[in-house]
């Protein structure tokens, strides 16, 4: 189950190629990736999905997928509007934003509540929960929660766990990190997880594919039309 941090990808806010910074992030210790980018094409996603799952392979890790389709894998996250009722997989997750939202809940094995904090990468969406809020709504909530939007640094980690989330989910604080795997070693710690990878193969051998696999899909970043939303999906309209 999700817990502690999940990364959330967006590749045209990250500084380097997603499968680099994926990469860093995994040897910052990160083990849950939440693969966004759904404005590209079907088969540049599922080659992307492809590469970042052989990122995580050698830790342990998993690739959420956003949307219906797992892409080849077992793990998806849905937005608030739908599908209900959610697709029979072994890992399912909602984005929910309100009360009304968590009573729509079925068989989901988890939700991200936003947003927490006001979001620098989506600015002007909201209100923001705030700890207080997040709280609330957490006591509503029948599966275990991850707090999102607007979480930079260590003490908003501190104070969404204080408010019962078991973990968070970043993307544009570690995107946009010039060391990405600092950073989540620093959230992961704050989130009470060891941070440290399992060996120095395992970070080594993360990096390195990391590079390797940015080679391959760097042309996914281009193919998508300029004037596409980034985080496509990510209001309350469409859900996060």
């Amino acid at each position: 189950m999700p817990h502690g941090l999940v990364v959330v990808t967006d590749r045209r806010s990250a500084r380097r190629p997603l499968t680099e910074v994926v990469g860093a992030t995994v040897a910052g210790g990160a083990r849950w990736v939440l693969l966004r980018e759904k404005d590209l094409p079907r088969d540049e996603r599922l080659a992307l999905a492809d590469a970042l799952r052989e990122i995580l392979a050698p830790v342990g890790g998993t690739l959420l997928v956003a949307g219906p389709d797992p892409l080849g894998g077992t793990s998806v996250h849905l937005p608030s509007a739908g599908p209900y009722p959610p697709p029979e997989l072994p890992l399912v997750g909602r984005s929910c934003h309100d009360p009304a939202e968590l009573v729509r809940l079925t068989t989901e094995d988890y939700v991200t509540l936003s947003p927490v904090f006001p979001s620098p990468s989506k600015p002007g969406y909201g209100p923001p929960l705030q700890p207080v809020g997040l709280a609330r709504l957490v006591r509503r909530t029948p599966v275990p929660a991850l707090a999102l939007g607007g979480v930079i640094g260590p003490d908003q980690v501190s104070a969404c766990l204080a408010a019962g989330a078991v973990g968070v989910a970043v993307m544009g604080a570690v995107m946009r990190a010039d060391d990405p795997a600092e950073l989540v070693a620093r959230l992961l710690e704050a989130a009470g997880v060891a941070g440290a990878p399992k060996g120095a193969g395992a970070e080594k051998r993360a990096g390195a594919v990391g590079t390797e696999k940015g080679a391959g899909v760097a042309q996914a970043g281009v193919a998508a039309s300029a004037g596409a939303d980034p985080v496509a999906g990510v209001t309350r309209a469409g859900g996060r």
